[in-house]
């Protein structure tokens, strides 16, 4: 077991802790909150607030709640306040929380490995439509979110929630996340190892559990033994990525230290090879070690990422054995790339029972209530019972017969989800954007489902693999920088000197193939209006100088400047 948050292993004396004292380290003595989230986690535990909010807030209001609990800690529950209507992005870094507060919540449901059932999904619609106005994005992180919700609902939402066996426990604040799975864990026919029973005992041991609940900041996890290496391993805290040891068989390459943001960096291997019992004893180490030596000082500097880049990979491993696990991990390989691009699981698939699983596509992860309650009754009727979320925002349907896969495709897309989508409508993701999201400046959902009409229309032919991703602020929640085509939100100069909405340009990014962010060029801004013209003038330039079978990716990286602008 690691320690726990009173009594930390004490540092080995000859390493130094990669910064100075004054980073608010657990493990160097140093207890005393030096900021106010540090202050505010001290005070009180996060997961206490559900009982305020059941006996409390609930019965008086959104204005009963107290300002800490506002915007710290009911986050532990899956709760941000969201955005008040009206408010443009040029206000998003000007006005106090206050002003930009609604009354009304954003809420996450935490979906672990992104499974569900026919009757989990009817329900997750059954709240959409009565409490949150028809509102359920599917996130890139396998979640549900829903908008529009007011405190009064919460606990009764929580009810039917858990009465399906789904929750919103630490789906937000400085907790251990969702953690994301191969949407075909177990059915895949090409699967090297199943990682579902890490994820269970993992969630059954820690998601809750006060030793883990008051982390530096959010802590993302990532477990697949997928092939096309599917739950974007590379920019997660830790991620367990399958691979058969020479010796040992299938197991996990253990990865660390990923993340994206304002100062991106890729995951590093540790080099060790992690059987699947022992992956909940190796995760609950990283995330010791993330809770006694992050660095707490600072908001923007208390993720995994910057303790492992100033640490490095073999230091990393070394306190993870000597200090947390008390043994040795066994040196492994590291994982293959992929054979293929495309790693969203859309399509007709066959499974390794010979039933067959079908991914699509919804325009941009938005859809709504009543869609959700539709996609449960085709997939009741069609498959299972059971289905995925993934993390390109599409879902999956399971163990489809095959003399039923024409009448569930037409089913679904007669709902306008698409099983045999373009590659703009397959490839674009977009965050929540300025609609509800407080850090935004630009819009996001609309714009890119305008574009994917747009770019159907002007290139009827295109059919390479991209992905276009769009971000309303600079966070990333969208990956925009390991995108094929990255859009930033920030406001810009139009041609008559307005200020309007835009977006920075990142170019090549890209995860499992040649990981690699993508390039920025120089002064390159669009707008908003000019963004269709912009990835029409793009990628008609990509078709007419690829090499043959070159990726975007590899294209963007050689291309002169001019001919990206």
């Amino acid at each position: 077991m690691a320690a726990t948050p009173e009594k930390p292993v004490a540092a080995t004396p000859r390493r130094k802790a990669g910064r100075h004292r004054g980073e608010g380290q657990w493990a160097m003595g140093h207890h005393t909150p030096l900021n106010a989230n540090e202050q505010t986690k001290k005070d009180d535990d996060g997961l206490n607030v559900r009982t305020r909010i059941e006996t409390i807030y609930a019965h008086r209001g959104f204005d009963s709640i107290d300002g800490a609990d506002l915007r710290g800690r009911m986050r532990w529950w899956g709760l941000y306040t969201q955005r008040k209507p009206g408010i443009d992005g040029g206000k998003t870094a000007i006005l106090e929380p206050e002003e930009l507060d609604d009354s009304y919540f954003m809420l996450r449901v935490r979906i672990d490995g992104g499974r569900l059932t026919t009757e989990q999904l009817r329900v997750i619609g059954e709240i959409s439509e009565e409490f949150a106005r028809g509102t359920a994005d599917l996130t890139d992180r396998q979640n549900v979110q829903y908008h529009w919700i007011r405190i009064e609902d919460v606990p009764e939402i929580w009810r039917r929630l858990e009465a399906v066996g789904l929750s919103t426990t630490e789906a937000c604040g400085d907790t251990p996340r969702t953690i994301l799975g191969s949407p075909v864990a177990g059915i895949a026919e090409d699967e090297i190892i199943d990682g579902t029973p890490a994820i269970d005992e993992i969630h059954r041991r820690y998601v809750g559990n006060k030793a883990f609940s008051n982390l530096p900041r959010k802590f993302k996890t990532a477990i697949s033994g997928s092939p096309l290496l599917d739950v974007a391993h590379e920019i997660n805290d830790i991620a367990f990525v399958g691979v058969h040891h020479p010796e040992h068989g299938p197991g996990f390459d253990l990865w660390v230290g990923g993340g994206l943001s304002t100062n991106p960096k890729l995951g590093v291997r540790l080099g060790a090879w992690v059987p699947l019992e022992e992956v909940p004893d190796a995760w609950e180490g990283v995330v010791s070690i993330f809770r006694d030596y992050g660095y707490r000082r600072l908001r923007n500097r208390a993720r995994l990422k910057f303790l492992v880049a100033d640490w490095g990979a073999a230091e990393f491993r070394r306190v993870l054995e000597e200090e947390y696990l008390g043994r040795a991990l066994l040196d492994g390989p590291a994982p293959k790339q992929p054979v293929q691009h495309w790693r969203d699981h859309v399509g007709v698939h066959r499974q390794k029972d010979g039933r067959y699983y079908v991914g699509f596509a919804p325009r941009v992860g938005r859809v709504d209530g009543t869609t959700l309650a539709k996609i449960a009754a085709l997939a009741q009727e069609h498959g299972s019972g059971r289905l995925r979320t993934t993390v390109e925002q599409k879902m999956i349907v399971l163990d489809v017969a095959e003399e039923q896969i024409d009448s569930l495709v037409s089913g679904l897309e007669a709902l306008d989800l698409q099983v045999r989508p373009s590659p703009f409508r397959r490839g674009t993701m977009a965050c929540t954007g300025i609609e509800f999201c407080k850090l935004a400046i630009v819009e996001t959902k609309g714009r890119g489902s305008s574009l994917i009409d747009e770019l159907e229309r002007r290139l009827p032919g295109f059919d390479e693999p991209i992905t276009i991703n769009i971000n309303g602020c600079p966070n990333a929640c969208a990956r925009i920088q390991v995108a094929d085509i990255g859009l930033k939100g920030q406001l810009v100069l139009d041609e008559a000197g307005n200020q309007v909405e835009g977006y920075q340009v990142h170019l090549g990014g890209a995860l499992g193939l040649d990981p690699a962010f993508g390039r920025k060029v120089r002064g390159l801004k669009v707008t908003a209006d000019e963004l269709p013209d912009y990835v029409e003038r793009v990628l008609t330039r990509f078709r007419e100088e690829r090499h043959e079978g070159e990726r975007f990716a590899t294209w963007a990286a050689r291309a002169p400047e001019e001919a990206l602008s």
